[in-house]
């Protein structure tokens, strides 16, 4: 509805200024009035103008309100302050409007690839991993909401250096082979044990032994590559073990996603990038179009280098020794030339594609997850056909990201080149708090900072389920507490929706480019901006419908017999209507959500809802109002914010439980 109006609005305003002053506008900015009274639009145009028109703003704004007339769904409008002009809805039909349906985006034809999660998968997932993937999650779900066809893609680095390094841990530390390894898999599985829980500690202690003894160092470091060049050849034993374990972890990574509701289309995996040959057809591509030249002097001499975007490259004499290396001089393909040859990949450049073979089930969904494979004889679907690319990656990446975009570039695929997305985050690290909460020996003076970094290599962090299990608890106690009638299932269920509500938004309500320090009792707490909040308010909602014996629903469809228009005036009334304006403009905070990549708009958003139904609910005694059409405005009130706030959290990937 809310976008619906501002849409009417620009057409007439555009109609009116290339009448009146013959002047085209893109665009309309629109800003909100400090205050709800003074109107609903705050338009700056202009101020805009007037430099164009020469002419004072008021007075632009003087001929414009003139000029404007009658525009559907409006009252009026006034010239305000220095130039603004103030646009009245016409809160009666609005309301009509919005409880009649919900408002949706038009439907979107291009396919958009979501890249996310993408944890080497040698070990548990842990908090920063969750960022990564809740963010991903949150895009595709905001992208799909908003009528955009969406691919979600894993990507597995099965034969990087993290595998490699448990594979040394596994071949050299334990002595084992591949029949050793599968027995101790099997073993684990007998026992309840989890192989990606296991890893951690293997990962930990491999990376201790490779700087254990100063007289050791080149020799594990040489076993630490020759592993490396075996997963990366494959064919042979090493190789064999690292698939074994990896594909396991996998699934674990999978399974512990799951329980946050994230699911995957497809898992594209770095052994079939290089067994299938996608750097061949990309180095071949690369080299025809002149991205790369091979360098004859300086340091980087015998490599395939590219120029780095924003630096001056060779002058012709002396070697450019800021470019990027793609090849190294032992013939070794480093990570932004398979990265490059992924995204030609993705965007149906290649030439090439991978295999498919079903590998995961969801419940509920009649789509597998799919997995790369070699076989080019298995069905499934085409995934490498996207018109825009998102790749959640972590803001560290940034330069290999840019070195992805510029090689695009570089080759003439210029459109490619423009929607590529890299969707950056900042870390999460640990509230001291929290960190002596999970057993860690915290000194004095780290318990003085404001958080503690993780670190895989030295065993220091939180395994992803070891944070949803110990807020589960958390949330469990709490509502053992407050519903001890219920059925322990039921409980559960609830406190399962609490928890993964409470992890979910807290990881959305920061800006991206925050570091987020982690913290069992901020995230949990009903009070302040939360999940928990924001579900508390659906639920109060929910048990005012119970309590009158109405449905939703219903309650909205007895509002459209009866004319409001005396309720929305006065004090009382504006306090009512700004609570069905911001219902008002949930698509139009999705809209911006995904032009700006910024989920922590929509958290925001959810919250600020929350917030404003909270006050209603305290200001207004609903269930006891004498007059029945004011009864029914207000049911309709507490419904139309239900409703809202209930997509919002959706969108989130959240959901509200019946009672808190």
């Amino acid at each position: 509805m809310y976008r619906t109006y501002r849409q009417s609005l620009f057409e007439r305003l555009r109609a009116v200024l290339l009448e009146k002053f013959q002047v085209e506008i893109p665009r309309l900015t629109v800003e909100e009035p400090p205050k709800v009274e003074m109107g609903d639009y705050a338009l700056p145009i202009a101020f805009e103008l007037a430099r164009t028109l020469r002419k004072a703003p008021r007075k632009i704004a003087e001929e414009l309100v003139g000029a404007l007339g009658s525009v559907a769904g409006f009252t009026g409008f006034e010239v305000a302050g220095a130039g603004y002009i103030n646009c009245r809805l016409d809160r009666n039909m609005a309301a009509h409007a919005l409880a009649t349906r919900m408002e949706a985006l038009p439907h979107e034809q291009e396919f958009i690839l979501v890249e996310h999660t993408s944890i080497n998968p040698n070990k548990a997932a842990h908090v920063g991993h969750l960022r990564n993937s809740i963010l991903g999650d949150t895009l595709v779900r905001m992208l799909r909401a908003a009528n955009h066809q969406v691919g979600v893609q894993n990507y597995i680095d099965n034969t990087g250096v993290q595998v490699a390094d448990v594979v040394v841990s596994l071949v050299h530390l334990r002595h084992m082979d591949l029949a050793g390894v599968e027995r101790w898999i099997e073993e684990l599985a007998a026992h309840g044990e989890r192989i990606d829980f296991a890893c951690w500690d293997l990962y930990a202690y491999v990376s201790q032994w490779y700087d254990a003894e100063e007289s050791q160092k080149q020799a594990r470091k040489q076993v630490r590559l020759d592993t490396l060049h075996a997963l990366e050849v494959g064919g042979n034993e090493t190789a064999a073990i690292a698939d074994l374990v990896s594909t396991a972890i996998v699934r674990q990574h999978l399974q512990t996603m799951q329980r946050l509701g994230i699911e995957y289309d497809f898992l594209p995996r770095e052994s079939e990038i290089l067994h299938l040959h996608f750097w061949n057809a990309a180095f071949a591509l690369m080299k025809e179009k002149g991205v790369l030249y091979k360098e004859t002097e300086g340091k980087n001499s015998g490599c395939w280098v590219m120029r780095r975007a924003g630096t001056a490259g060779a002058d012709g004499e002396n070697p450019d020794e800021e470019a990027k290396v793609i090849v190294r001089s032992n013939g070794t393909v480093g990570y932004v030339g398979k990265d490059i040859a992924y995204h030609l990949w993705k965007f149906n450049k290649l030439g090439l594609d991978f295999g498919y073979r079903e590998f995961y089930s969801y419940p509920d969904r009649e789509t597998p997850c799919w997995i790369s494979t070699v076989e080019q004889n298995q069905a499934g679907p085409r995934f490498g056909k996207a018109t825009v690319i998102y790749n959640v990656i972590d803001a560290r990446q940034a330069d290999p990201q840019n070195n992805v975009i510029e090689a695009l570039r570089g080759m003439g695929f210029t459109k490619e080149a423009e929607n590529y997305h890299h969707f950056s985050y900042e870390m999460v690290a640990l509230t001291p708090r929290c960190a002596m909460e999970l057993g860690y020996v915290i000194s004095e003076e780290d318990q003085g900072r404001a958080y503690i970094e993780v670190s895989g290599r030295k065993g220091f962090g939180v395994k992803a389920d070891d944070l949803i299990d110990k807020l589960i608890a958390s949330a469990l106690a709490e509502v053992n507490a407050r519903h001890p009638e219920m059925g322990q299932d039921e409980r559960h269920s609830i406190a399962r929706k609490i928890a993964v509500g409470a992890l979910r938004y807290y990881m959305l309500r920061y800006t991206r480019n925050t570091v987020i320090a982690f913290d069992f009792q901020d995230a949990l707490s009903f009070e302040g901006e939360t999940g928990p909040y924001a579900q508390y308010a659906v639920v109060r909602a929910a048990n005012i419908f119970r309590k009158a014996g109405i449905a939703p629903d219903e309650a909205l469809r007895q509002f459209e017999t009866i004319d409001a228009s005396a309720y929305f005036s006065g004090d009382d009334g504006d306090s009512l209507w700004e609570l069905w304006l911001l219902a008002a403009k949930s698509v139009l905070v999705l809209e911006r959500s995904i032009q700006t990549t910024e989920p922590a708009y929509l958290a925001k958003y959810a919250f600020q809802l929350a917030q404003q139904f909270s006050n209603f609910y305290h200001r207004h005694h609903i269930l006891t109002e004498a007059d029945p059409t004011r009864k029914t405005l207000l049911l309709a009130t507490a419904a139309v914010a239900q409703r809202e706030l209930l997509r919002a959290l959706s969108w989130m990937g959240i959901e509200a439980p019946d009672v808190m």
